[in-house]
């Protein structure tokens, strides 16, 4: 808080002395060679003993400015303006003089600075344009041979994870662009991993609007952080790349070759990748853009679906470091700019296989009204997995006026899964209750196929636009399965068998389009109106087959087969208000589908119909209090429309102790949610603060209704509205950074809780979460000396339940991660990464303390040390992974298996070619 503390301050001080004497300050920008003078040239007056910016305007058409009303003191007088370096003086106001003329102020291009010896003082780390956040390079040291990530890793108000997952502002990146474009389909880990730091130039870190928001300038809600690496000029054209190859005891091997050619206009790109140590390196976004992580296909009642696989590691940014994984992985990216950089082509193609074995042993307490039961699971699971995926977009901007946009991307997947269960449920005294066997093996195939356009036009009265998107995208799946289950009940001695096989086909087309209208009522405020229809066609036919005398799976089991036909007709009509004005933007406005659902029983030709109307309304506010400070608050509320699982159930018998039914007189929910931040940073002091904020509510919430019959464990679920209670959770995180005696110091704060409710045997259950943290980092890098990182997180966790208050989980929690490397003599290096993870115990579960170490000692060769030679030790103390979950009735805590420890030499060699230099 000491930024806004020191502001108020100031506020104070400039009041106190509004009667005293105050300095007006004037002049002209120009540039140093043209002779012009420079428009819109940002002119910043901040207090010289702490950088708080006191007065900024801009300059005029002939490069002049005035600012005034500046009491008596010593100031830093700054002009900057786009590409060029920035002008900064120290300036004292005192005496009768009450103007101070700065003459003309001779700005020059930071180019023609490279030659020579002109530029003084360390550059200017961070600048906040607009709400986008601008990293220079330069103002951060970095090694040779650097990835993007150990450069980001300095940035304030950035943090990179262990697993190289990136947090700005609190909220993951989920978009890496290179120079404004997809690389590898915005892959974060392939950009971040394999990018030369010494490539960058500038970093870009905003909330990426859809392309039709952009277009027109009015916010329809969809934001993406992202995070914008800017190539340096002189690394535009070459090549560079790596190749890495490792042997390491006990089996354990891994390689990786990448190949970057960039060239003017065009990047090419290869990798490929073959390890069983978790080094698969694939990204979530790029999944989660092309739809392909998925291997069921789940239709909701409000139309729209998902696709889920239950865990599929194939999917994930990196190794959880659960399993033993085996992966080969691979992948091409082109793209170009033509016809006089108004087209452009960006493709990608990606091949992956991956191989998994789990071992999980998992402890639970479910609470019952006045006792609890107890359940203990040992699970064994192999998983395959083949993907090929592709996808290419093409962009025309014939105009400034207009520009088309087409998307195409598709992907095809075979998966094979085994997994068997062991797991028995004891009463609060210990007695067995059943125990339960469980195998099931799956073989499955899925296609996807996704396309997009996107028109978008500008007319000629200024702010008139219009703008189409129209998307198609299809997904099939076919599963062949057997299922394989024993359970036995004490109650009444008796074992239940289910031995079947379960085929499956789901498909499902959805073609959404939009088309959205803006016109200026006046100067400052525009209406946005659109019109959307979208129409989903989904099937889904799930059969079970008994065995005949034959020993044949030819008997269907009507019970627990089904085969039904979606259809769904949506109708979205919106209104949206921008009102902008000189230091912000108002936005608000409401959106409204109306929905006509049908299901079809393609057994007994049944149908189910439902029609309703779900309400969009949005509010967004932001000013910018100065081009370093700024403040958002947003709202938004939104329709949750019961599922078809929650309404008329299909009947499912992989674990008969655990049973659905439905409730047909289930009505819609609505959530109320609520977010704020400010941002404020100190350019000259790299000082910075972030705080935020969020709340959000529940009303008519759908919760569960679970009936657990003490003497066998058995469960029945049926999902209910609560009326009289509102669900709620919050957060409140605040971060500020600051150099300390030459480290980079960032402090942490945040809390952040929710309430919810579920009925246990009739009985409404309240179920309280509250977290409080704090979290410190401090990073410090010497060129060729040593460099540091650690994160240290202590928490307290209080967790409580109506249902059983003694059962209350309450727990401290630590987590601390960093990683190090010591340079010494002899080009010879010693790194380290550590991981550490505990919770103290609670009622019937033990302490969870995770530690996974490891170390490296490596020695670089030739003259641009490209060539390393490593002895690397994994997980040195040889554990495994564990963690405690709390829910609404209990608690769950696993145990997995993870890669144990192991030796391993590396040889890694980083190549470039710029310009007529190679290395």
């Amino acid at each position: 808080m000491k930024i806004t503390i020191a502001a108020f301050f100031a506020f104070c001080l400039c009041a106190a002395t509004s009667f005293a004497q105050t300095y007006t300050i004037k002049g002209a920008v120009g540039d140093s060679i043209l002779k012009v003078k420079l428009l819109n040239s940002h002119i910043s007056i901040l207090n010289a003993k702490d950088s708080i910016l006191r007065k900024y305007t801009r300059s005029a058409a002939d490069g002049t400015f005035t600012i005034t009303g500046i009491p008596a003191g010593k100031y830093l007088f700054m002009v900057t303006y786009p590409e060029c370096a920035d002008y900064v003086e120290t300036i004292t106001l005192e005496g009768t003089n009450a103007t101070r003329n700065m003459g003309n102020i001779n700005m020059d291009l930071k180019t023609r600075l490279l030659g020579e010896a002109m530029v003084k003082g360390a550059a200017i780390g961070l600048k906040l344009k607009g709400d986008t956040m601008v990293y220079d390079a330069k103002a951060y040291k970095i090694q040779p041979n650097d990835k993007v990530e150990d450069l980001i890793r300095q940035f304030p108000g950035i943090k990179v994870d262990k697993d190289g997952k990136i947090t700005a502002q609190g909220e993951q990146v989920k978009k890496v662009l290179v120079d404004g474009e997809e690389f590898f389909g915005d892959d974060p880990l392939l950009v971040t991993k394999n990018l030369r730091a010494d490539m960058v130039d500038k970093v870009e870190v905003y909330d990426k609007k859809s392309d039709q928001a952009t277009f027109t300038g009015v916010d329809d809600g969809v934001r993406t952080k992202t995070l914008n690496v800017k190539l340096k000029e002189d690394k535009k054209s070459g090549m560079f790349g790596k190749v890495d190859v490792g042997k390491g005891t006990d089996g354990f091997y891994e390689g990786q070759a990448l190949f970057n050619k960039f060239k003017g206009k065009y990047k090419l790109s290869v990798y490929g990748t073959a390890s069983n140590t978790g080094r698969n390196n694939l990204g979530y976004s790029d999944n989660d853009r092309l739809g392909t992580s998925s291997l069921t296909t789940v239709v909701l009642d409000d139309g729209s679906s998902y696709q889920t696989s239950g865990g599929d590691a194939l999917d994930q940014s990196n190794y959880s470091g659960v399993g033993f994984p085996s992966a080969r992985t691979g992948g091409a990216h082109y793209d170009t700019k033509f016809n006089s950089d108004k087209s452009t082509i960006n493709t990608n193609y990606r091949v992956g296989a991956l191989s998994l074995t789990t071992l999980l042993n998992s402890l639970e307490e479910r609470n019952l009204p006045g006792n609890s039961q107890i359940i203990n699971s040992d699970n064994n699971t192999y998983a395959h997995s083949f993907r090929q995926k592709a996808d290419v977009v093409y962009q025309n901007t014939p105009n400034q006026n207009s520009n088309l946009k087409i998307g195409i991307d598709g992907s095809i997947k075979t998966t094979e899964n085994k997994s068997s269960s062991l797991s028995t449920t004891r009463d609060s005294t210990g007695k067995l209750l059943n125990s339960t066997t469980i195998n099931n093996n799956n073989d499955a195939e899925q296609k996807t196929f996704n396309a997009t356009i996107i028109y978008n036009k500008k007319f000629t009265k200024v702010g008139r636009t219009i703008s189409f998107n129209a998307s198609e995208a299809f997904n099939q799946t076919y599963t062949n399965g057997y299922l394989l289950s024993n359970i036995y009940t004490t109650v009444n001695n008796q074992t239940t068998t289910t031995d079947q096989y379960k085929p499956t086909k789901v498909s499902s087309s959805v073609l959404n389009t939009n088309i959205v209208y803006t016109e200026p009522l006046t100067k400052k405020l525009s209406l946005a109106f659109n019109y959307g229809l979208g129409i989903n066609n989904s099937l889904s036919n799930r059969e079970s087959y008994n065995q005949s005398a034959t020993g044949n799976y030819d008997v269907l089991d009507i019970n627990f087969s089904n085969n039904y036909k979606f259809n769904q007709l949506t109708n979205q009509i919106g209104a949206i208000f921008n009102y902008k004005y000189a230091d912000g933007v108002l936005n608000f406005g409401t959106k409204a589908s109306a929905v006509d659902y049908k299901q079809i029983d393609q057994y007994t030709g049944g149908i189910f119909r439902r029609d309703f109307i779900n309400w969009s309304p949005q509010f967004r506010f932001q000013h910018n209090f100065s081009p370093s400070m700024n403040y958002n608050f947003s709202y938004n509320g939104n329709n949750s429309q019961p599922t078809i699982n929650q309404l008329q159930p299909v009947g499912n018998n992989s674990n008969p102790l655990n049973i659905v039914i439905g409730n047909a007189n289930l009505s819609p929910s609505f959530r109320h949610n609520f977010n704020t931040r400010f941002t404020a940073n100190q350019r000259i002091t790299s000082r910075y603060m972030y705080i935020s904020g969020s709340y959000s509510f529940v009303e008519n919430v759908i919760i569960s209704n679970v009936t657990i019959e003490p003497t066998t464990g058995k469960s029945v679920i049926q999902y209910i509205n609560l009326a009289d209670k509102k669900p709620s959770n919050y957060s409140i995180y605040a971060d500020y950074q600051r150099k300390i005696l030459g480290f980079d110091a960032d402090l942490s704060i945040s809390t952040n809780g929710s309430t919810d409710y579920t009925y246990s045997n009739n009985v409404l259950n309240q179920s309280s979460r509250r977290n409080y943290g704090v979290g410190l980092y401090i990073s410090r890098n010497v060129t060729k000396k040593y460099n540091f990182y650690f994160q240290a997180s202590p928490s307290y966790s209080f967790n409580s339940q109506t249902l059983m208050p003694a059962n209350n989980y309450n727990a401290a929690e630590f987590n601390l991660y960093g990683g190090g490397t010591i340079y010494l003599p002899g080009k010879i290096q010693i790194s380290s990464n550590i991981d550490y993870r505990y919770q103290a115990p609670v009622r019937n579960a033990p302490a969870v303390n995770y530690k996974m170490l490891s170390a490296t000692l490596s020695k670089t060769f030739l003259k641009g040390d490209n060539l390393k030679v490593s002895i690397v030790g994994n997980n040195l103390l040889n554990q495994n992974q564990n963690y405690r979950g709390v829910g609404n009735l209990g608690f769950s805590q696993s145990t997995y298996n993870s890669i144990p420890r192991y030796f391993m030499l590396n040889i890694t060699w980083d190549f470039t070619k710029f310009g007529t230099s190679t290395n």
